[in-house]
């Protein structure tokens, strides 16, 4: 009998272990759970959102824009067994969004709000609306939930009867410039706001000919507040500890951080990962979240950091680059004890009669599964950025301050566009605590160019430069 017994927990955990291996992985992905659009129309077929929810893993997925540019998307299933299944209730569109309705207990991704047993309702409105976030409500938590749309419409949904309202027209109240393209992406509510953003960002903002993107924020009553007028692409905020706002985007010159710490905005540099992520279209969705208990991992322009929630005077201290990647990674959760990374695999985006991409097949997107720690065997974290390109900078006036710390062989390059020579101080805080020291004195003559290469190990967690004189400049890193 004992023997029986023995045997008998030897073949359930065989077939335990089995769940998972009967199903072929490929460094971390498994085939089977690919979430595949129909040929027509062709489109972009990404997975936008990831949730744990109701003992499952919940997937919804968006095409190029709206329900007339693809077909067989929707929301999908993932059970304990890796199988994948699509919701009978799954329709056709551009989601991205996701959030925990705590008084109901309802999770909300896409235009469907799920219970804890798994029944979903689909809020009907929202089929044909884009959807980038889902925010809590300032006004009424118990009962409502902000709803934020691609195109700037900004809406209030009573979680129980489904009802919904239009608040506002982001690109009205955010003075968007006419004719540029509204490109929302994200937005949360902390601290007694609302923060948002839009990406909008090409040749046009680069050049200066307009500033397109948004970063802003609204307190429930009034008037919304324009914070940046630059692409941001993601707004996060930690529940617990310091609590900091932070929101990422970019300019011309670098990856930009903003944070929110005991009542006031910080502004912070990052390099950029790489330069493909440098166009509106070109950044979906790049999101801050947490992977571990009390850990979060913020991906930024082609660069993976874990980032901490607590601020001590006034600082955020805890940033440190992970790895460097070209992947577009929608979104990505923790389940079951695995990371997981949504994708956008090459999909054709097709809007009229010319196909923008007849080398890409069918529009699929797949998921990754790993560990938190995997991701350090990414690429080796490097960048390029700057604190200024050909601006023009007031004598004495500080920088902001650009991230050292976490990269290796490291060199400024120092173009002085003026006639006369000038003195560029670069200092560094290499504690992270806020203190800058001088660092080296760069003396460029008119029109001259200087490069100054950090030692071999020399490292600060962030660095700032000021000139001397009024002067039209550029101060630009390079990490490898």
């Amino acid at each position: 009998m004992y023997y029986k017994y023995i045997l008998l927990t030897f073949f359930f955990f065989l077939s335990g272990y089995n769940i998972y291996g009967q199903h072929d992985n490929v460094s971390g992905i498994y085939p089977h759970l690919t979430m595949t659009a129909d040929h027509y129309p062709r489109t972009e077929a990404g997975i936008g959102a990831v949730m744990p929810w109701a003992n499952r893993l919940w997937a919804v997925t968006y095409v190029a824009h709206l329900s007339g540019t693809g077909s067989g998307t929707g929301l999908y299933e993932v059970d304990e067994n890796l199988e994948l299944k699509q919701h009978p209730k799954s329709v056709v569109g551009t989601y991205a969004n996701r959030l925990i309705h705590t008084p109901s207990m309802q999770l909300a991704i896409g235009p469907y709000l799920i219970d804890t047993l798994g029944d979903v309702r689909l809020i009907e409105e929202f089929k044909n609306h884009r959807l980038a976030a889902t925010m809590t409500h300032l006004a009424d938590p118990e009962n409502k939930l902000y709803y934020l749309a691609m195109e700037g419409e900004f809406f209030e949904v009573d979680v129980h009867t489904l009802e919904v309202t239009r608040l506002f027209q982001l690109m009205d109240e955010l003075q968007e410039p006419k004719g540029s393209k509204p490109h929302f992406k994200s937005g949360f509510t902390a601290q007694g706001r609302v923060v948002v953003c839009n990406n909008s960002y090409n040749e046009m903002d680069y050049s200066g000919d307009w500033s397109a993107g948004r970063l802003a924020e609204w307190d429930g009553s009034g008037e919304w507040k324009i914070l940046e007028e630059t692409a941001f692409t993601e707004v996060w905020a930690a529940g617990s500890f310091g609590q900091p706002i932070i929101a990422t985007g970019w300019d011309k010159a670098s990856a930009i951080m903003r944070v929110f710490i005991n009542g006031k905005w910080k502004r912070y540099r990052l390099p950029k990962g790489s330069r493909t992520f440098d166009q509106t279209s070109c950044t979906e969705w790049m999101r801050v979240r947490e992977v571990e208990t009390e850990r979060a991992l913020m991906d930024c322009h082609g660069l993976f950091y874990e980032i901490g929630m607590h601020t001590y005077g006034d600082e955020l201290w805890a940033i440190r680059p992970v790895s460097s990647h070209l992947r577009i990674i929608p979104d990505f959760c923790s389940w079951r004890g695995m990371l997981v990374l949504a994708g956008n695999q090459a999909t054709p985006m097709k809007f009229g009669p010319q196909d923008r991409n007849p080398l890409a097949g069918q529009p699929q997107a797949g998921l990754w599964f790993g560990k938190t720690d995997d991701l350090w065997s990414f690429g080796k974290p490097s960048g390029t950025g700057g604190v200024w390109m050909n601006d023009e900078i007031q004598a004495n006036e500080i920088s902001d301050p650009y991230l050292m710390y976490g990269f290796d062989q490291k060199v400024l390059h120092v173009k002085n566009n003026s006639r006369s020579g000038v003195n560029f101080v670069l200092q560094v805080d290499f504690i992270g605590n806020g203190d800058f020291v001088n660092y080296k004195t760069i003396s460029v003559e008119g029109n001259e160019y200087e490069a100054v290469t950090f030692p071999e190990g020399f490292s600060a967690h962030w660095a700032r430069i000021k000139a001397d004189t009024d002067c039209n400049a550029t101060a630009y890193f390079i990490y490898n």
